[in-house]
C-alpha cells in the first residue's frame, strides 16, 4: 500500500514540476479555465466568429505589449507607448488622407516618428541615467501634446492601403483579419530572437543583472537603446493596426494603452523586476484580458466590473511574482 502511495506521490510531484517548470504554464491554465467558464455561461462564446472578434479586440494591445515586454525584461517600464502609437497613427493617416502623401511613404514617416521617440527614451535612460518611469512619463506628455497640436478632429476617408490589415480572409467559415496574422507573426519573430539569438539572450542578461552583463562583455547601453527603439517600432505598427481596424485616425487613441499593455505583460508571467518572462506569455496575457472582457460582455456584465476584475487579476499576478522572487 505504501509503495502505491509513493508512486502516486511521485507522479503528482512530477506533473507539478512540469507545470511549474514553464513560465507560460500558469497563464495558459488561467486562459483555459476562463474559456471553460465562459463556455458554460454563454452559447455564443465557443464559436469561430467570437474567437475572431476576441483576436481583433486584442490585436492593438497585443502588439503594444510586445514592445512593453522587451522593456520590462530589461528592468524598465514604458508609460509612453499609447501616445507614441497615437502620434504615429495620426501622422500616418493625416499625411495620407489630408496631405495627399503616398500611403506607403506616410506609413514610413509614422514608423520613423515612433522610432525617434523610442531612441529618445533609450538615450535618456542610458546616458542621462534617468528612471524609465520618469522618462516615459515625460515623453508620453510630449507625444500627447504633438497629437493635439496636429489635430483635434478624427481623420476619415483613409486610402485603401491603410485599411488592408483590417480586412479579412475566410478560414473554415471564420473571418480572420490580416492584422491578427501580423500580430502573431511579430510574436513568433520576437520569440525566436529572444530565445535563439545572442541579442535576445543579452536582453535577459541586462534585465537580470546589468553590472554582471557588462562584466561579461555585453554592451549594456547598446542593448537598452536597441530595446527601446525596437519597442517603439512595435508601437508604430500598433498605430497602423489601430487605423486599419477602426478605419479612422483617432486623436483620442492611446489613453489607457500603457496600462492595458502592462496588464498583458504581467498576466503573462513576465517579472516587473526584469530578467524573467517569455513573450508567448504576454500573448496569453493579452488573450486572458480579451477573453474576460468578451465573456463578461456576453454575460451582460457592466464594463465597470470588467475593469474591476482586470485590476484584481493584475494585483494577483504581481503579488505572485513578488512573493516568488522574495522566496528565491
Amino acid at each position: 500500500m505504501s509503495a502505491v502511495v509513493s508512486k502516486v506521490t511521485k507522479r503528482r510531484s512530477g506533473i507539478l514540476s512540469v507545470l511549474g517548470g514553464s513560465p507560460i504554464m500558469g497563464p495558459l491554465v488561467a486562459l483555459v479555465l476562463a474559456m471553460i467558464f465562459f463556455t458554460t455561461q454563454s452559447d455564443k462564446f465557443l464559436t469561430g466568429a467570437n474567437f475572431s472578434l476576441i483576436m481583433q479586440q486584442v490585436v492593438v494591445v497585443g502588439t503594444l505589449a510586445i514592445g512593453q515586454t522587451l522593456i520590462i525584461l530589461t528592468g524598465g517600464i514604458d508609460l509612453s507607448n499609447g501616445f507614441i502609437m497615437a502620434l504615429s497613427s495620426i501622422l500616418t493617416t493625416g499625411f495620407a488622407a489630408r496631405s495627399g502623401m503616398n500611403p506607403f511613404l506616410a506609413v514610413l514617416v509614422g514608423l520613423l516618428v515612433a522610432i525617434v521617440f523610442g531612441a529618445l527614451n533609450g538615450s535618456l535612460v542610458t546616458f542621462v541615467k534617468l528612471p524609465a518611469f520618469i522618462v516615459t512619463l515625460g515623453t508620453s506628455n510630449i507625444a500627447y501634446a504633438l497629437v493635439r497640436i496636429y489635430t483635434t478632429s478624427t481623420i476619415t476617408k483613409l486610402p485603401a492601403p491603410l485599411l488592408f490589415f483590417g480586412q479579412t480572409f475566410n478560414v473554415a467559415g471564420t473571418e480572420i483579419t490580416y492584422g491578427s496574422v501580423l500580430m502573431l507573426v511579430l510574436y513568433a519573430i520576437t520569440w525566436f530572437v529572444l530565445r535563439s539569438t545572442p541579442p535576445g539572450r543579452s536582453v535577459y542578461a541586462v534585465g537580470d543583472n546589468p553590472e554582471a552583463a557588462r562584466l561579461a562583455g555585453i554592451n549594456v547601453n547598446r542593448v537598452l537603446i536597441g530595446v527601446y527603439t525596437l519597442a517603439a517600432l512595435a508601437y508604430g505598427i500598433a498605430g497602423l493596426l489601430l487605423a486599419a481596424r477602426t478605419g479612422v485616425g483617432d486623436p483620442q487613441a492611446g489613453q489607457t494603452a500603457a496600462l492595458d499593455s502592462i496588464t498583458a505583460v504581467v498576466l503573462g508571467g513576465t517579472s516587473l523586476l526584469g530578467g524573467r518572462g517569455q513573450i508567448l506569455g504576454t500573448l496569453l496575457g493579452a488573450l486572458i484580458v480579451g477573453v474576460f472582457r468578451n465573456g463578461l460582455q456576453l454575460m451582460g456584465v457592466s464594463s465597470v466590473y470588467q475593469v474591476l476584475i482586470t485590476g484584481i487579476l493584475v494585483i494577483l499576478a504581481v503579488s505572485v511574482d513578488y512573493l516568488g522572487h522574495r522566496g528565491k
